[in-house]
């Protein structure tokens, strides 16, 4: 991979990767998959110099990047104790995280409400040459019944709570990771699916933008 200039060089990568490590990441492919993958193509090019920053950045329509510890705290609680072969994510957003997933698992079903943000997403993806994805532009709160269930669910908006709906397209023994709560707090939860019921960890605090229902097909920034 070409190491680039300057905040995108491989040196910058690497003081991230330090920084993810020290917060508590462990996952070598995890940390892997954030040192190669090209996060400064996911933001705006006005913004390439902070891609790898830990912080999240705006990307239009009210949503953000997550900050690349947040996107592998995510992953590595998704993946530590199974690895799935399937994982559906809610809310594509940049694209990003559904690149670090796709990295390692062998099927991704990515929806995102926004048909900008998608379309976007889908052309990084696709010059990045990973074709184990999916996209729907849909209502990301009723989930992908089509190819459920999965045996993993990452969800990168806030919902108040577990949706039943989402939870319900666990496979036995799936996880699900998500954000729930309110502006006021949030936490990150782990759902898994075990017998007739789900069992739920409470993993840290978080700061997500709320799960919105519905579709939105502007192409307005607002």
């Amino acid at each position: 991979m070409d190491p680039g200039i300057g905040m995108t060089s491989l040196r910058t990568r690497k003081r991230l990767i330090l920084r993810l490590r020290e917060a508590g990441i462990h996952a070598p492919e995890v940390l892997t998959a954030m040192r190669d993958l090209p996060r400064h193509l996911f933001v705006d090019e006005a913004l390439a110099s902070r891609a790898y920053e830990d912080s999240a950045l705006p990307i239009g329509h009210g949503q953000t990047i997550s900050q690349p510890y947040t996107v592998a705290r995510m992953t590595q609680s998704l993946l530590e104790r199974v690895r799935p072969d399937t994982v559906l994510e809610i809310g594509t957003g940049s694209g990003f995280q559904t690149a670090v997933l796709a990295s390692m698992v062998r099927r991704v079903y990515s929806v995102e409400r926004v048909r900008e943000l998608l379309d976007r997403a889908r052309q990084r993806l696709s010059a990045l040459k990973q074709r184990n994805i999916r996209f729907l532009l849909g209502d990301g709160s009723k989930g992908w019944l089509d190819y459920a269930p999965y045996d993993g669910i990452l969800v990168t908006a806030a919902p108040r709570g577990v949706p039943r709906l989402l939870a319900e397209q666990l496979a036995p023994g799936g996880v699900m990771v998500l954000p729930i709560g309110d502006a006021a707090r949030q936490m990150l939860v782990r759902v898994t699916r075990v017998g007739d019921g789900f069992e739920q960890e409470m993993l840290e605090a978080v700061s997500f933008v709320p799960l919105l229902m519905g579709i939105s097909d502007s192409v307005s920034e607002g």
